[in-house]
């Protein structure tokens, strides 16, 4: 009878590449359950169950971990809504249903724990300047992914819109204001009123139609 082959050995890089996944998101669920000044190296490295070595070896200060933690959740849900709305039927490409499933959907991502692990980074950064400056670089480089994604929701006909990157701005903008009023108001994301204000909103830029009030 034949033995059963050992199983192969990870490589070093394997184990470093899933050591830093389990740092980064360990630091986002910290971050949002305890906020940013509950959020220790020492519990980060806890929740990760990783030795403080490996995690000074990937990140060397605490502010470092945060960001790259709540930019590395960001990142991966920009991927995943990338690839669905490549991989999505669209039978109505230049009409509003395609408007009204997008604004549905770049609502959803201001419900996703990234959101409130940023806007604590943004809320330490008025009073830390050495955080501000990371946390404004990786705003930048995060920024220009964001803008991508928000073109492929709204696919090529009305992302190619000569008013669709200002319709962009002002969507955006009002979902992050109304998502910070969700710290102290209770009501359902997916019935909130502004939905039809910004669906509005993007018709009337997108294809002229009256803005409903």
């Amino acid at each position: 009878m034949k033995a059963a082959a050992a199983p192969a050995r990870r490589s070093q890089a394997s184990r470093r590449a899933d050591s830093r996944t389990l740092i980064l998101d360990a630091a986002v669920d910290i971050l949002v359950e305890r906020g940013y000044n509950g959020t220790t190296t020492v519990a980060i490295q806890e929740r990760a169950g990783v030795t403080r070595g490996r995690l000074l070896h990937h990140f060397p200060s605490r502010d470092a971990v945060l960001v790259a933690a709540a930019h590395h959740l960001a990142s991966e849900r920009i991927a995943e809504m990338e690839h669905w709305f490549e991989r999505a039927d669209d039978p109505d490409p230049g009409g509003p249903a395609r408007i009204d499933h997008a604004i549905a959907q770049l609502w959803s991502t201001f419900r996703q724990p990234y959101f409130w692990a940023a806007m604590e980074l943004w809320s330490a950064a008025r009073t830390d300047a050495a955080l501000r400056d990371e946390v404004a670089a990786a705003e930048r480089r995060l920024g220009r992914a964001i803008q991508n994604v928000i073109a492929t929701m709204f696919g090529p006909v009305h992302s190619s819109h000569p008013r669709f990157d200002l319709m962009r701005d002002v969507v955006f903008a009002s979902m992050r204001g109304i998502a910070l009023t969700y710290t102290f108001v209770d009501r359902d994301p997916a019935t909130d009123p502004h939905v039809a204000l910004w669906r509005s909103t993007a018709r009337t830029f997108l294809l002229g139609e009256p803005l409903r009030q």
